[in-house]
């Protein structure tokens, strides 16, 4: 593993110079981190600095996509000039966006990086380095833009998890069960839903036996039930006959629609398999993208990619090294305070808290700071802070970050209203960075340039294309 995480510049609060360059221990990324930041304050820059360094330092990556820009880590420089970029500059110019509004060649953005490059010590030699390194894998359930997920994994495909690790199996088939739920229109509330029940617990038997429980086998099941009783109920107490026959319809119907195939096709999710180093030496780095999806869709299937993450989290041995590295570009809405109870809250609670003692990292990002859950994000021992632009998101982000110190006995220098208006001022891809492990206190971060190409969200027809390119 490498000495250090090679993350940019940084200097004083009061803007006095530091050292040159600021490097971090992998290690530091055991007690996790979280970004904040504005659009256009440089944090999907500073996550996808982060998530190089791990996989320079060759820990594997696995990175939940909310936005589509983390997929850009496809963009890595695999040649020498400028035809590495030629593959995707019309579809940038074709948008018409801030991003576009002069019309790039792919001479020009060499050029660009080439000089960006010069003041951070870095070059195309080290990014077609980075990539020929790299074994990435870009998902995008429900759309065969990237590579098809089959997200049903844990409800329709045999598993040993039956027989050695029963709670993480059942988290995961009740995410898989509330999807299917959800995409029929009904309850899908574990603690309420009576059909998700029934569902879970004839999929259940039949995965204990070792067999899969595919659609077609539940609703053979439904028509004819291999069970009499519910807890202390009769079956058809606790969902009659016509009950059951309608939800046999909806399962029927669910089946047949050529839409919904695209969830159920595709690789077996195994997180264990996904992180395995190549035989070649190449390192992991796994993109789960769900920019595509919709609102409702998206937590599902965060809900049942962060079950999965966390199964195969508590399989593996303790350690004190960061041996793997899970990033989100966008938690809002994903971990509110309690009482919210989204699918993707247990499972990402659950990681802050535990993932330290199993080498699992944690780091998580916003740009709406007012709806998380602050007594999980206090398990983050890292906190790089941009610039906000409303008073309360300041207010309520420096709270956080003197909290947390304070609850740890160390007092953070410049607490308070003087550290509100540090954030308040900052420019593009600098940052209030406090590490917990470094005891000389706040500081202000700059982030260096990405080796891949950082140009804009990934669309569907941009990964349809790199799988063509290769």
């Amino acid at each position: 593993m490498a000495a250090s995480l090679y993350i940019g510049g940084h200097c004083a609060l009061d803007g006095t110079p530091a050292s040159s360059r600021l490097r971090i221990s992998p290690r530091n990324l055991l007690t996790h981190a979280v970004v904040f930041g504005m659009t256009g304050s440089g944090k999907t820059g500073l996550l996808l600095v982060m998530v190089e360094e791990a996989l320079r330092a060759g820990v594997p990556v696995i990175v939940l996509d909310v936005k589509g820009d983390l997929a850009n880590l496809g963009l890595a420089c695999h040649a020498p000039g400028p035809e590495a970029y030629a593959p995707y500059i019309d579809s940038v110019n074709d948008r018409g966006d801030s991003a576009a509004r002069e019309e790039l060649t792919a001479a020009a953005v060499f050029e660009a990086r080439e000089t960006s490059f010069a003041l951070w010590d870095l070059s195309h030699q080290q990014a077609n380095a980075f990539h020929q390194r790299l074994a990435l894998t870009i998902f995008t359930p429900g759309s065969d833009a990237g590579e098809s997920l089959h997200l049903l994994s844990s409800l329709e495909l045999a598993n040993d998890r039956w027989n050695t690790a029963l709670t993480e199996a059942r988290n995961a088939l009740s995410a898989a069960v509330s999807l299917v739920l959800r995409v029929m229109g009904r309850d899908d509330d574990p603690a309420r839903s009576r059909e998700h029940v029934l569902l879970s617990l004839l999929a259940e038997q039949r995965l204990k036996r070792g067999e899969g429980a595919s659609l077609d086998v539940l609703i053979g099941d439904l028509r004819e039930p291999p069970i009499e009783t519910v807890g202390a109920l009769p079956l058809d107490e606790f969902v009659s006959a016509n009950e059951r026959a309608s939800l046999a319809a909806a399962l029927n119907a669910l089946l047949a629609s050529p839409t919904f195939s695209a969830w159920r096709s595709g690789r077996e999710m195994d997180v264990a398999r996904w992180m395995k180093r190549r035989d070649d030496g190449r390192v992991p780095a796994v993109v789960v993208s769900v920019a595509h999806l919709d609102d409702e869709a998206r937590m599902h299937v965060l809900g049942i990619v962060l079950e999965e993450v966390l199964s195969w989290t508590r399989t593996r041995p303790g350690t004190n090294q960061l041996c793997a590295l899970v990033v989100m570009d966008e938690v809002y809405g994903l971990v509110p305070p309690h009482p919210a109870s989204p699918p993707t809250r247990r499972p990402i609670v659950s990681l802050m808290k535990q993932g330290r003692a199993f080498g699992v990292g944690v780091v998580l990002a916003t740009q709406n700071p007012m709806d998380l859950d602050y007594r999980t994000l206090s398990n983050a021992g890292l906190w790089a802070v941009g610039r906000l632009q409303t008073d309360a998101d300041r207010a309520r982000v420096i709270e956080g970050l003197t909290g947390v110190k304070a609850s740890r006995g160390k007092r953070v220098e410049g607490e308070g209203g003087s550290l509100a208006d540090t954030v308040k001022d900052l420019g593009p891809r600098w940052f209030l960075w406090r590490d917990s492990h470094e005891p000389s206190g706040p500081v202000l971060a700059r982030t260096r340039d990405t080796l891949s190409w950082l140009r804009g969200p990934m669309t569907s027809a941009d990964l349809s294309a790199r799988k063509r390119v290769g």
